[in-house]
C-alpha cells in the first residue's frame, strides 16, 4: 500500500499556534505577552520561559497566611486571563515552593501546607545543595559499564569515553559546591577516583594521584576552584590588555 501526503495544503488555525514548527515559540510568546503585564499589576516578581510561568514571593514567616492567600488571588486572575484568551492553566503541574532555612520553615504551621481549592501541592526546601550531590548510583553505573567493556578498549579510547557520561555530570554547576561540606566533596572525589582507576585498569587499592595526573584531571575540590577563578583571570586579563 502506498500512502502519499501532501505537505504543501494549506490549513487554517482558529486559535493556538502548530506545535514544532519554526514560528510556533515565537508566535507563542507573543500571543502571551500581556500575561507579563497582568503579573506586574499583581506586585509579583516573575519569570517567563514559552509556556513555563514562575511567580516569587518574598515573606516573613509571620505573614505566610496572607501570603498564600495574595498568591491565590493572583493565581485566580491568571487563570481567568487564560480562559478569556482560550488557554489552560494546568493545575497537576502548579505547585507551591517553599524555600528558606530550616529555622525560618520551622516557623510556618504545616498543617497549613494542604491544597486548597486547586490540586497544587506544596514542597518545602532548605538552601542547599546536597540533594544535587546525591550522583552515586548513576555515576557507579557508568563506570561498570566501563569495567566490562575496558579489556577491549585501549587506553587511548578509554580515557574520554567517561566524559560524557561521568565527568559532565560530576563538572555540571559544581562552582555551586564551593564551602559545601568536606564529606560531601569527598564523596564525588570518590567517584572519581573510581573511574580513574577503571580508566588505566589500576587495582582499586593503588594511589590515586598518579592517575589522575596522567590522565591530566583536576580533583574535584581543584576544578571547582579552577572554574570560579577562570573568569576573575580571563576578566583581569581582559582589562590589562
Amino acid at each position: 500500500m502506498k500512502c502519499e501526503i501532501d505537505l504543501f495544503s494549506w490549513y487554517t488555525f482558529s486559535s493556538g499556534v502548530p506545535q514544532g514548527s519554526v514560528l510556533g515559540l515565537v508566535l507563542f510568546v507573543m500571543y502571551t505577552t500581556p500575561l507579563s503585564t497582568l503579573i506586574s499589576t499583581c506586585s509579583l516578581n516573575y519569570h517567563i520561559n514559552a509556556d513555563d510561568t514562575q511567580l516569587f514571593l518574598s515573606f516573613l514567616p509571620a505573614h505566610f497566611d496572607s501570603s498564600i492567600d495574595y498568591l491565590y488571588n493572583a493565581l485566580d486572575r491568571i487563570s481567568s486571563w487564560m480562559t478569556g484568551n482560550l488557554l489552560i492553566l494546568y493545575s497537576p503541574k502548579t505547585e507551591f515552593l517553599l524555600i528558606g532555612l530550616s529555622k525560618q520553615l520551622a516557623k510556618i504551621n504545616n498543617s497549613l501546607l494542604t491544597p486548597l481549592e486547586t490540586s497544587a501541592s506544596y514542597r518545602d526546601k532548605h538552601l542547599t545543595f546536597l540533594t544535587r550531590l546525591h550522583l552515586s548510583p548513576n555515576l557507579y553505573y557508568y563506570i561498570r559499564q566501563l569495567h566490562c567493556s575496558r579489556p577491549y578498549l585501549d587506553t587511548k579510547t578509554a580515557s574520554p569515553s567517561p566524559l560524557p557520561f561521568v565527568h559532565s555530570k560530576l563538572d555540571y554547576c559544581n562552582t555551586l559546591y564551593h564551602n559545601q561540606p568536606k564529606y560531601q566533596i569527598t564523596r564525588l572525589q570518590q567517584i572519581q577516583n573510581c573511574l580513574a582507576r577503571a580508566v588505566v585498569r589500576a587495582p582499586k587499592s593503588s594511589h590515586v594521584t598518579p592517575i589522575l595526573r596522567s590522565l591530566h584531571w583536576l580533583k574535584v575540590s581543584e576544578y571547582i576552584k579552577y572554574k570560579l577563578l577562570s573568569p576573575t583571570y580571563n576578566q583581569s586579563t581582559y582589562i590589562s590588555a
